[in-house]
């Protein structure tokens, strides 16, 4: 976010003393090469992102990514794979109508390739970003401070709720299980996490989820070791749970 105008005012004071030129000798400069990569990291923040969705579909548009709220985007491939998975679980007749309603919270790259692969699936988007308020009625305002602190309506209602952690703490996973628990219907629901393999045992013990054996990546690689957890076996879709893991 752009700092506030300090309210100066640029006009210069009668009697300034002026700066000799080898004062302006002595200023750090910007290489031509460090300029011209200046101007395109923030004439990429001025824009959204468009990931190519290759044959079949046009592009999905998202928001520059925040480093400063810990946003990093799927990759194609990693969508796509989350966006099979969910569909099949939220319409498990493969008949295309949905027969439970998904929740995605602070995962606002499955939401987008969710809803342009099959929009008549509801899906409901909890982000701290208020930028995705563009998604109108889908989108909730989330803060994992609050885990709890969300509409009536939404208690229980999900069949489906696909969570990414922002932040990789102990903290941070206990209470989004409280956002879990309080979106996902009691009985039969399937839960979707994605965060650090550093969080497998605590991922365990809070919402009882195992890895699996796919491996999701981001358009911008990360230093930790990422992976998805679930609490249901896919079996042969997303490589199964891989119990085996370290």
């Amino acid at each position: 976010m752009a700092a506030p105008a300090s309210g100066m005012e640029d006009e210069r004071v009668s009697g300034e003393v002026k700066r000799e030129e080898d004062d302006d000798e002595d200023m750090p400069q910007l290489s031509a090469v460090a300029m011209e990569a200046l101007r395109e990291f923030l004439a990429e923040q001025q824009r959204p992102e468009e990931q190519d969705e290759g044959e079949g579909g046009g592009r999905v548009e998202l928001v520059a990514e925040d480093w400063r709220l810990s946003q990093f985007w799927y990759d194609e491939r990693t969508a796509r794979a989350l966006v099979e998975e969910v569909v099949r679980l939220v319409s498990p007749s493969g008949s295309g109508s949905a027969a439970g309603a998904v929740a995605c919270i602070a995962c606002p790259t499955l939401y987008a390739y969710l809803k342009k692969t099959d929009p008549g699936v509801p899906a409901q988007l909890l982000e701290y970003d208020e930028r995705f308020g563009q998604y109108g009625g889908d989108f909730t305002f989330y803060d994992y401070n609050r885990p709890e602190e969300l509409p009536a309506a939404m208690k229980h209602a999900y069949r489906v709720v696909v969570a990414d952690p922002p932040y990789l703490s102990k903290e941070c996973l206990e209470k989004i299980a409280k956002t879990v628990s309080f979106l996902a219907q009691p009985e039969g629901s399937f839960l979707l996490l994605l965060t650090g393999e550093v969080q497998k045992d605590r991922a365990l013990e809070l919402l009882n989820v195992h890895p699996c054996g796919f491996r999701p990546q981001h358009s911008n690689k990360l230093g930790n070791e990422f992976r998805l957890f679930t609490n249901y076996d896919p079996a042969d879709r997303l490589g199964g749970w891989d119990l085996g893991a370290k």
